[in-house]
């Protein structure tokens, strides 16, 4: 019988589908294994299991649980948040909760979901209508509006505040949302973020309204004021997460396995409206690394289409090199001067699809920008275009990839390849196209998720169970004079074992998950066992040494003869067992 909408939830959602639905998952055997999303590695320790329908990475960060915990890690939410979330995949209805008692987070999806709704009505009215011309006018259709949830904000001072406030909700909430802005002029008085802007609403994964960009329009457009305003970091929202219509693309990404960056809302919508769903924008903002970890979830492959050269923003280098670091294979869609995306599907979808396809490699766009900005015929050609590229090529991690680069900019040069290899040693590898790589990239950082690494003796006790759960004849090395070794935990699991008794504690299920993944052969399983209770017992053996160890330094200290050359005994015996 179903008691709560939790275990409602849980039958009807698979932990695979829910998981697949963030990561791709491959199929091992009866579970499923991925690249852990929550720390960076580069060999799969994520594995799932659909018996058992929980997760868990045997990697650095140890994080582990069922479909709830993975919704709250993964979308840094807490669990009311991620009920919602799942009670929405699985067609759950839960109750509607007065206002009052909802969490500061909650108030806030529902301040932004209404914000969306009131924006959306406001294009019914007049100037709505205009705004309806316009994006017509820009090649958006009716279906993309609906789809986008594309609204409009008056060009009044309070008009969405009054709406929300007699809705039940406080101004300071409004404020909190970023949807107003406290006055200078009063202390309690607030005015709209949005007034007279066309409004593109901002997603999370899931669909859910967590921000806006608006759009200046109309009579603003005859004002000196900013051509976009974006709601500003909340509760909710944070620019260096999102990517705007991600939650539309990923599985078209996934699909794919290519994702296409552009700037814009705007192109993302016509890109999208052209057939190409796989498209994401970075709303103007460089690639952060967060992006890219969400990113690295659906695709290693990236299309970029942004307004770009070797002497560029450095922002948006930046967001290449932290691609690169992450080991994304890049491409760019080399764009035709004063055009951007949303111009070329509108003129031509065809031609769009000529520029994809003829996407050029990261290193390719380099070499034929530098070769472009400078003369390759003379002396300081050939040193400023090295200076530009030699960076960028000491960079690329795969050294056969970057021999074959440094033998293409020799020939085309017209220089030794030994004398490129040369300068390149002397090269920064932080000058050219190179910005500060967060020093987390430079490999795993086993508390990076927070939790404390696990000792050397828990580790073996996980592989003692392990290896016995893949053989169970094998409880039988464990005697009882051993069980002393293992933790409570550890030695519960052993002695239940021992009577056949079964067990559905979530470690215990994490050690069944662990055993199935284990590539070890039969044949090794035992001695193995063996190998690993022999260091068990070494370690009980030295923590009882360094315990003697500190009491004979306080008995002496104590000048107690008679106790210190006990202790000293007892150390010397122990010391003996230990060899």
């Amino acid at each position: 019988m179903i008691n709560s909408p939790i275990d409602e939830i849980k039958t009807r959602l698979d932990v695979v589908e829910v998981i697949g639905s963030y990561i791709k998952l491959q199929k091992v055997g009866i579970n499923y294994r991925a690249i852990c999303p929550f720390h960076s590695e580069k060999k799969p320790s994520f594995f799932v299991s659909p018996q058992r329908q929980m997760w868990h990475c045997f990697g650095a960060c140890g994080e582990g649980g069922d479909i709830f915990k993975f919704v709250m890690k993964i979308e840094g939410v807490e669990f009311g948040d991620a009920l919602k979330i799942l009670a929405q995949k699985a067609g759950v209805e839960l109750k509607r909760q007065d206002p009052k008692l909802l969490s500061e987070r909650q108030r806030l999806y529902e301040i932004c979901e209404l914000t969306a709704r009131f924006f959306e009505k406001q294009l019914e009215s007049k100037s709505g209508e205009e705004v309806k011309k316009y994006l017509a006018k820009r090649g958006i259709s009716e279906q993309s509006i609906k789809k986008w949830r594309i609204g409009y904000s008056p060009d009044v001072w309070q008009g969405l505040s009054d709406f929300l406030v007699s809705d039940g909700y406080k101004r300071e909430e409004i404020e909190r949302a970023g949807l107003a802005i406290k006055s200078e002029k009063g202390l309690s008085a607030f005015y709209d973020r949005f007034r007279g802007r066309i409004i593109f609403p901002i997603f999370d994964l899931n669909s859910q309204v967590i921000g806006f960009t608006g759009r200046i329009f109309g009579q603003k457009a005859k004002e000196e004021v900013a051509k976009y305003v974006n709601t500003p970091n909340t509760l909710l929202y944070d620019k260096s997460r999102i990517l705007y219509g991600l939650d539309k693309a990923k599985i078209a990404i996934r699909k794919e396995n290519q994702c296409i960056l552009v700037e814009g809302q705007t192109d993302v919508i016509m890109v999208s409206q052209a057939g190409f769903e796989n498209v994401v924008a970075t709303s103007g903002t460089a690639l952060t690394d967060e992006q890219l970890r969400i990113l690295k979830r659906y695709s290693n492959n990236l299309l970029l289409s942004f307004d770009m050269d070797i002497a560029g923003d450095a922002a948006t280098k930046r967001g290449i090199d932290l691609a690169q670091t992450r080991e994304f294979g890049i491409k760019v869609i080399t764009m035709p001067e004063g055009k951007d995306p949303a111009d070329i599907v509108f003129q031509n979808p065809q031609q769009w699809k000529k520029l994809v396809d003829k996407a050029k490699s990261i290193y390719e766009f380099y070499f034929d920008t530098a070769f472009l900005r400078f003369n390759p015929k003379t002396l300081d050609g050939k040193k400023e275009i090295a200076r530009n590229l030699l960076p960028a090529l000491k960079r690329i991690p795969n050294k056969i990839e970057q021999s074959f680069w440094v033998q293409r900019l020799a020939q085309k040069l017209e220089v030794k390849e030994k004398d490129i290899e040369e300068e390149m040693r002397k090269a920064s590898a932080s000058g050219g196209w190179r910005g500060q790589i967060p020093t987390q990239l430079a490999g795993s950082d086993p508390d990076s998720s927070g939790r404390n690494p696990k000792s050397r003796k828990e580790k073996i006790e996980e592989r003692i169970i392990s290896l016995i759960l893949k053989s169970k004849q094998s409880i039988d090395l464990v005697e009882k004079n051993l069980l002393s070794f293992f933790s409570q935990q550890a030695q519960e699991i052993l002695i239940r074992l021992k009577k056949g008794k079964k067990m559905n504690s979530e470690f215990f299920n994490e050690l069944s998950l662990k055993s199935e993944n284990e590539e070890i052969e039969k044949k090794e399983i035992i001695p193995e066992i063996k190998c690993c209770l022999l260091e068990l017992r070494s370690l009980k053996i030295k923590n009882k040494l360094d315990q003697i160890s500190q009491e004979i330094k306080k008995a002496e200290q104590e000048k107690n003869i008679k106790k210190t050359e006990n202790l000293s005994q007892e150390f010397n015996l122990l010391s003996k067992e230990l060899k």
